[in-house]
């Protein structure tokens, strides 16, 4: 029986790659909720795109269990079943253009799941609405700015109406403005009931998630709220990454003899803690 409150379940998921020496993932047990904001985070090839990819079904796993609403992904049929609950976007929009028009490049899913023509023009339509490129509807895709084909490239999935959205690094190409416009929207989205899986190297982006995990060398070593992981600063930075600028910030005047807690994220936090701490004196 399918729990209700569970979009994905891995149970024990391991994956490897044709002619690789060692597994890209392994011993994966993670449950994804639904409704969640969950940012996915691992140091270069430490297997995080490899796992959006089983959960979307264009992995099979070599060994364990992928659950998408309670189906389980054993080969192709179960990898399509389990699309039309989970969307992906990918870092390069590029690599989802199919059409010369923008509205028809968003129609292309839809037009695979044989929908009539009147429910996809709606769709279509409300889906760069919401993405705000119906401006751009009659475009041709290779003249728009990266941020734009990024914001295509979504409405062309959200047009599909996925329980699930996962983001492969989707911001990494673009500039600060950019990755902000499209982060905002992954948050509007996730506002709206659609689960959101987050992938990113960028760490104020993942502080915004409401849970964190990271992976290493193929395997889950942290998976808790972003103010926990990264409080713990030397370990996430023996992993390889970085914390957020406040974080860091206050690691270092803890470090300095400043009684100050290290789990803060943003700059409000630090002001505040900061303040309260010259009021003391």
């Amino acid at each position: 029986m399918q729990d209700n409150s569970v979009d994905i379940k891995l149970t024990d998921v391991s994956f490897k790659y044709d002619g690789a020496e060692k597994p890209a993932l392994q011993s994966i047990d993670l449950c994804i909720g639904k409704g969640e904001m969950l940012a996915v985070l691992g140091r270069n090839g430490s297997g995080k795109s490899t796992l959006g990819k089983l959960l979307n079904g264009l992995f099979i796993p070599v060994s364990g269990s992928v659950c998408v609403f309670g189906r389980e992904i054993k080969n192709e049929d179960d990898a399509y079943a389990a699309r039309r609950h989970c969307g992906m976007v990918f870092q390069d929009p590029d690599n989802q253009m199919v059409a010369t028009i923008v509205e028809e490049d968003v129609a292309f899913g839809c037009e695979n799941l044989g929908l009539p023509s009147e429910e996809i023009q709606q769709r279509v339509s409300k889906a760069l609405d919401t993405v705000g490129m119906s401006a751009y509807s009659k475009s041709a895709p290779h003249m728009l700015s990266g941020g734009q084909k990024q914001r295509v490239a979504i409405a062309g999935v959200i047009a599909m109406r996925p329980d699930i959205i996962v983001f492969d690094e989707s911001t990494s190409m673009l500039d600060p403005s950019g990755r902000e416009d499209i982060f905002e929207l992954a948050l509007r989205l996730n506002d709206e009931g659609v689960t959101v899986v987050w992938i990113t190297h960028f760490m104020e982006e993942a502080a915004r998630c409401q849970r964190l995990v990271v992976i290493d060398e193929g395997r889950i070593v942290l998976d808790d709220t972003p103010r926990k992981v990264f409080a713990d600063v030397k370990h996430v930075k023996d992993l390889g990454l970085e914390v957020p600028d406040m974080t860091y910030l206050a690691w270092e005047l803890n470090n300095s003899g400043i009684d100050i807690s290290t789990d803060i994220l943003t700059m409000e936090e630090m002001e505040a803690k900061l303040w309260g701490l010259m009021s003391g004196i």
